[in-house]
């Protein structure tokens, strides 16, 4: 490897965090941009399908290994599941619901909170410094809801058990893909989870009786959501926690909600007020405490090696 693509493969490598926050941003604002047209599950059983057949292609062109153990394909399917049907899922329902783009990525962004605490029960402990993070977080996350509660259909059981649902599964779906899933081309890999989370998807869209309306809107979310949000997105999100720690890669999320926030001001007009400002604020800086004490995120994308995941595993990648 020369020297010049050396220094081109550190720079991509110390950008991944931020260009992988701006394009998970944005996956909230394209529920809201595309949902008047269709319904959420049918949109995203379309989305999987040609998702799938883009990994497919690329998979063939690059002759790009497969993974060599039955185990290995169980266990993407489950993280297929855990991370694409039952994260995406819940967050378009709730948006479909009612839910703003902003709360809902504000309530997914507790996720680190979850894995600190996960890993804590799991080997470690819970410092008195991160005690404090879950409860400036918490409080954070109070506020911002307590503002919301009463005005509509917003944050109702409805609303609140779709967005639990997605953070549970986000969450899961990271700690079980770090812990069991083995290094594997993200080509592949991803293919697998697109067609797991297909295969669950599929039967719930049947049930929804509203069809897509295929529009300029509709149209444009989808193809943003094909090649941007799962060929960028979750391409980049399995790179990074095969890279790095479940907490430090986790621990990109909290920047999200702000980054959404911002958007759907622009492009929405859904208010920011002081109290949402102070609510994020806390959030932000509680999360912050409680994954401190993991490795930094910055640390995992620092290594001279080439880029992980495009590089797959005689070990674990059968070859075509």
């Amino acid at each position: 490897m020369t020297a010049a693509v050396s220094v081109r493969n550190a720079g991509w490598l110390r950008a991944m965090p931020a260009v992988f926050v701006l394009i998970w941003s944005t996956g909230f604002i394209v529920a809201r941009y595309g949902m008047p047209y269709a319904p959420p599950l049918k949109f995203l059983a379309v989305r999987y399908a040609l998702s799938l057949a883009c990994f497919g292609v690329w998979v063939v062109l690059a002759r790009v290994a497969w993974p060599a153990k039955r185990s290995q394909w169980g266990h993407l399917a489950v993280t297929g599941v855990l991370m694409q049907a039952g994260y995406l899922g819940g967050v378009w329902a709730a948006v479909h619901a009612g839910m703003g783009a902003g709360l809902v990525a504000l309530l997914v962004g507790m996720q680190p909170v979850l894995t600190a605490v996960w890993l804590s029960f799991n080997g470690g402990r819970i410092s008195g410094r991160q005690w404090a993070g879950l409860a400036l977080g918490f409080a954070g996350l109070v506020l911002v809801v307590s503002r919301k509660l009463g005005q509509g259909t917003e944050v109702n059981a409805l609303t609140m058990g779709l967005a639990v649902m997605a953070l549970l599964s986000i969450t899961a779906g990271t700690l079980y893909q770090k812990r069991f899933v083995a290094p594997c081309d993200v080509r592949s890999a991803s293919a697998v989870q697109m067609a797991a989370a297909l295969l669950v998807t599929l039967p719930f869209a049947a049930l929804e009786a509203q069809a897509i309306e295929w529009n300029t809107h509709s149209i444009g979310a989808m193809a943003w959501s094909v090649l941007a949000l799962s060929l960028g997105g979750s391409s980049l999100l399995y790179m990074l926690i095969q890279r790095g720690t479940a907490t430090a890669v986790t621990s990109l999320l909290y920047l999200v909600p702000p980054c959404t926030a911002l958007m759907a001001w622009l492009l929405f007009a859904e208010p920011i007020t002081w109290t949402t400002v102070l609510g994020i604020g806390l959030t932000a800086v509680g999360v912050s405490l409680v994954v401190r004490g993991a490795l930094t995120a910055l640390s995992l994308f620092q290594r001279p090696a080439g880029l992980a995941g495009f590089q797959g595993s005689e070990r674990n990648c059968s070859t075509r």
